[in-house]
């Protein structure tokens, strides 16, 4: 359909014409993008002058102006249409009639409609109270009627704007950090909002405000083709899902995807944070710019006075060879050669990052425009540069992002450009792959002295999830290529196996710990096998805790932190040559030995609850400050009877109580004591507000055991009280048999979604398979459940090959069902 035909439709048919020319237009595969977004406001255009022109007497001094996107000409399928009826006062019954032949039609085909009538006047003063109504008009265009009118209001507020900017650009900065911290970064949204998030729709428009205040610029490359992408996706979320939307949610990604001919939702991703990496750096440039003119505006003039006269020399202060720091940023010295000096572009990187400055835009482009390539292996000074970067701290970041934005990452590692903007679809992560190791590489700065090798630890950190562009196990294909960049980069041969090491088991020991038994000597061995020596194991404790601190706030506790350093002080003493001893029957305390005999006595259950706590560890692994929490010890004593694990259990989902660990065992009662006595030792948590009384959860204890309380209704109930909510269909739970984990139990895996009572269909499960539980490590990680289960025959074995094979297929069945 040409535009002569969509004119055409719109003269002849009036409204409904424009409704089946815009619906054509809309459905046209072979027109997508700005071709579209274009002729959609030319379409609009046409017919929005014909409601203008359609009356008899037209008024004098009266036009149409688009402002904001439409203003731009750029109309998505939902976009608003977002128009001023510009008049210069003569005659505003005129006005008004006009305006409700306008309006009323564009309310009539459900288009969404932000408009206002004003004079000139009244739009300069408006701008000049309201930022947000300034931006739109500085994208004014004319539609209809008296051009004089509009070209007058344009030149009047860019007038306007170029005078005011000094004032009202602190303010657009400060409007755009307010929107940044309610809507996050674009760059690492799993559901990001494409206009509001920073690095998108609105920062792009921001930064042509400032071009057009006339007091600095944005860096183009790459800019306007980062805007139209996002442009283009939310096109296609407006066509896929019918609405005014901005934000891409999970749900509608494949969709969205498909609409543009992607691959899939992580492709769409992968373009989407690749934009809004492009405008957020834009407008961090933008931003430093515009500080910097506004600053020596107003020095300046104080300076001529005490100089007399003439321009200032700028200071350029000494940072390292071939840098200096130059009015707050770091700039190549003017004697600095980047086609002789390969190694000019890591020196001048980590002497920002040690000063804590940016880098300059002008000084990144001239060395990735310039520089040379480095050798391989690369030299002493590369390497201990590259060091010294990654060991700067918070100042790192920002550093790397420069040398990112202008390719000379990718130059430096090629490994890198797989993982760069990889989305991680984890609710635990909240970075993209690449940002991801690069905050590890910030936490692990601050464990440096804890090492010997802080140099081997820094890189490992860089490293540890490289291997997560390729397929099958990250850890396996990422050992392969730390080898390679390790050697790239100059490390010997002992220290390229230490970072292979340290690559590939980088989730052992938080693994280890959390669903492992660790008195069994069978786990500390194979995790003494893996790691081969105690310098391994110092680097790799230190990696574990950067590695969990940098991905989320789930993700690492007090509670795990103590189960891996307990994990890390065995593994120790076996390196050291103590062989761990076979676990035996630990003897009760008093207390656990007064719970019994009470249990016994009763003929019920009796349980006491306390808060355990530990101090907290400086660098140094020294105790400091107040205790913190690790949670609630659970003792429960009961008569030896079935069914108690998932009675338990499901008590404590009804009370909303998160159960951290678990052990069951029988007691060995004193003598003259007759009876068997089941024993349980968990950790909890509420998963919010107080703990129930001990008493009550006693209460209820009594009920589930005699059948009384029903605990899968209850849970049941508390679930229907919920509203399904969209979102993300959880992958099926899987169970597995971890073969050779223990000699004295067989030990059942539980990978599933976490959900209230769990842990209670587990342990009905198992209790209907006729299996005994030795104990349980439970370990929650965002919205998944990482469980290990060591379990036993009737008559404390471990269980036969085929009789676990088929416990667990029954309890992924369970599960699944």
């Amino acid at each position: 359909m040409t535009s002569t035909d969509v004119h055409k439709d719109v003269e002849d048919s009036g409204p409904s014409g424009y409704a089946a020319a815009r619906l054509r237009l809309l459905q046209e595969g072979a027109r997508s993008g700005p071709p579209r977004r274009s002729a959609l406001s030319e379409l609009t255009d046409d017919w929005l002058a014909g409601l203008f022109t359609a009356g008899s007497g037209q008024p004098r001094g009266v036009s149409l102006i688009a402002v904001g996107g439409y203003g731009r000409g750029e109309l998505s399928p939902r976009s608003d249409l977002d128009l001023v009826l510009l008049h210069d006062g003569s005659d505003p019954t005129a006005v008004a009639a006009l305006a409700d032949r306008i309006w009323y039609p564009v309310w009539d085909l459900g288009l969404a409609l932000d408009h206002s009538v004003r004079t000139p006047g009244e739009a300069r003063k408006t701008a000049g109270e309201d930022l947000k109504v300034q931006l739109g008009l500085l994208d004014a265009r004319h539609i209809a009627g008296d051009l004089g009118l509009t070209a007058g209001l344009r030149t009047a507020v860019l007038a306007d704007w170029r005078n005011q900017a000094p004032k009202r650009l602190p303010e657009l900065q400060e409007l755009c950090a307010e929107r940044a911290e309610r809507q996050g970064e674009l760059q690492y949204l799993l559901e990001p909002d494409l206009k509001e998030a920073r690095g998108g729709l609105r920062d792009a428009t921001a930064l042509r405000a400032v071009a057009a205040s006339w007091l600095a610029d944005a860096p183009r490359e790459g800019l306007d083709d980062a805007r139209r992408r996002l442009l283009d996706v939310r096109d296609a979320l407006h066509l896929t899902t019918g609405r005014a939307t901005d934000r891409l949610a999970l749900q509608e990604q494949d969709q969205v995807a498909a609409e543009l001919g992607l691959l899939d939702a992580d492709t769409l991703l992968r373009q989407v944070y690749e934009a809004a990496r492009v405008i957020s750096y834009a407008s961090d440039v933008t931003w430093r710019e515009v500080g910097r003119v506004l600053r020596s505006r107003s020095v300046r003039p104080r300076l001529r006075a005490m100089l007399g006269g003439g321009k200032p020399v700028p200071e350029r202060s000494p940072l390292a060879e071939g840098v200096v720091d130059q009015d707050g940023e770091v700039v190549l010295a003017r004697a600095a050669r980047p086609d002789r000096d390969p190694v000019l572009p890591l020196r001048a990187a980590a002497a920002a990052a040690q000063a804590g400055l940016p880098l300059s835009l002008h000084a990144v482009r001239r060395m990735a425009a310039h520089a040379r390539p480095l050798p391989t292996p690369w030299p002493a000074e590369a390497r201990e540069q590259l060091v010294t970067l990654l060991g700067s701290g918070p100042s790192t970041v920002d550093v790397w992002e420069a040398l990112e934005a202008e390719g000379l990452i990718t130059q430096l590692l090629p490994d890198w450009e797989r993982v760069r903007c990889r989305p991680q679809r984890n609710a635990v992560h909240i970075w993209t792959v690449d940002r991801h190791l690069i905050e590890t590489a910030v936490r692990a700065s601050e464990f440096t002295r804890r090492v010997h090798r802080p140099d081997l630890l820094l890189v490992a950190a860089l490293l540890h999830d490289i291997g997560k562009g390729w397929p099958g196990d990250h850890s396996v294909a990422g050992e392969i290529i730390a080898r390679d960049v390790a050697g790239r980069i100059g490390f010997d041969r002992d220290d390229v196996a230490v970072l292979a090491a340290l690559v590939r088991h980088h989730l052992l020991l938080v693994d280890t710990a959390t669903r492992r038994d660790l008195d069994d000597p069978a786990t500390v061995r194979s995790v003494a096998e893996a790691v081969g020596s105690q310098g391994t194991l110092e680097l790799l404790h230190a990696l574990t805790e950067a590695d969990a601190l940098a991905t989320g706030p789930a993700a690492w506790s007090s509670w795990r932190g103590s189960l891996v350093a307990d994990l890390v002080k065995r593994v120790s003493a076996v390196l050291a040559g103590d062989a761990p001893e076979e676990p035996e029957a630990a003897a009760p305390t008093a207390e656990q030995e007064r719970l019994a005999i009470e249990a016994v006595a009763t003929g019920g259950p009796v349980l006491s609850l306390r808060a355990q706590t530990e101090p907290p560890v400086t660098a140094e692994d020294q105790p400091a400050g107040d205790p913190e929490p690790l949670g609630v010890e659970l003792v429960i004593a009961v008569p030896d009877q079935p069914g108690v694990l998932p009675a338990v259990a499901g008590v404590l989902a009804v009370h909303r109580l998160t159960v951290r660990t678990a052990e069951l065992r029988a007691l060995d009662l004193p003598d003259g004591v007759e009876g068997s006595v089941l024993l349980l030792n968990w950790r909890v948590a509420a998963q919010y507000g107080s703990l129930p009384q001990a008493a009550r959860l006693r209460a209820d204890l009594v009920r589930a055991l005699d059948g009384s309380l029903d605990i899968a209704g209850r849970l049941a109930e508390r679930d229907a009280a919920y509203p399904r909510r969209r979102g993300v269909v959880a992958p099926p739970a899987r169970v597995a048999v971890a073969s050779a984990a223990s000699r004295h139990a067989t030990v059942i895996e539980v990978r599933a979604q976490d959900a209230p009572g769990l842990l209670y269909r587990i342990g009905q499960a198992l209790e209907d398979a006729g299996v005994r539980m030795r104990s349980a490590h439970v370990s929650t990680l965002g919205a998944n459940a990482v469980d290990a289960f060591y379990v036993t025959d009737a008559k404390g074995a471990p269980l036969a090959n085929a009789e676990a094979a088929s416990v667990a297929r029954k309890l992924e069945e369970t599960l699944r069902g």
